[in-house]
């Protein structure tokens, strides 16, 4: 009996932390939106600066990575990888707007950015699962729950009822 009440409590934990999915994605791709926004805030002074003095883009950021200061050629290279980055999170928060309810919670899981992940896990605020994503989570949570409680806990139960016999025979 109390094997059973284990296993219903840690069901009900799982759906109640599957159910936070949805919302955590949610909150997720909010930072997203805000990492992309303030790369391009950056970018988009630096394709200023580079316009005001008669240059591309990529001719400046060649200027930076061949002058002779390392300060500044670190630059350069810090700004190359900051505008691929922020072509990589443009694709991936383009891939959640195309994407279905599930679907965006398979590319949360497959394709997420490790530092956005946790800043946006130190700022999460747990919501009510009101959307049939996150209703369905939370009963597929508590499922697996169950399932793995069910699981683990099936040889103690076996062992009690082989226990129970023998106890009654002596």
């Amino acid at each position: 009996m109390i094997l059973r009440r284990i296993a219903v409590f840690i069901a009900l934990l799982s759906g109640i932390l599957a159910s936070q999915l949805p919302e955590f994605a949610q909150q997720y791709r909010q930072r997203l939106g805000g990492a992309i926004d303030e790369i391009r805030r950056m970018i988009g002074d630096f394709d200023a600066d580079v316009a005001r003095m008669g240059l591309s883009r990529d001719q400046g950021i060649e200027r930076l990575k061949v002058n002779a200061d390392q300060l500044i050629r670190q630059r350069g290279q810090h700004l190359e990888s900051d505008i691929a980055r922020a072509d990589k999170l443009e694709r991936q928060l383009q891939s959640y707007a195309e994407a279905g309810p599930f679907r965006r919670l398979g590319l949360f899981a497959s394709d997420f950015e490790p530092e956005i992940a946790r800043r946006a896990f130190a700022q999460f605020e747990p919501a009510v699962p009101v959307t049939s994503e996150g209703l369905i989570s939370a009963a597929g949570g508590f499922f697996a729950g169950w399932f793995l409680c069910r699981l683990v806990l099936a040889p103690l139960q076996r062992r009690k009822r082989k226990a129970v016999p023998n106890a009654a025979r002596g």
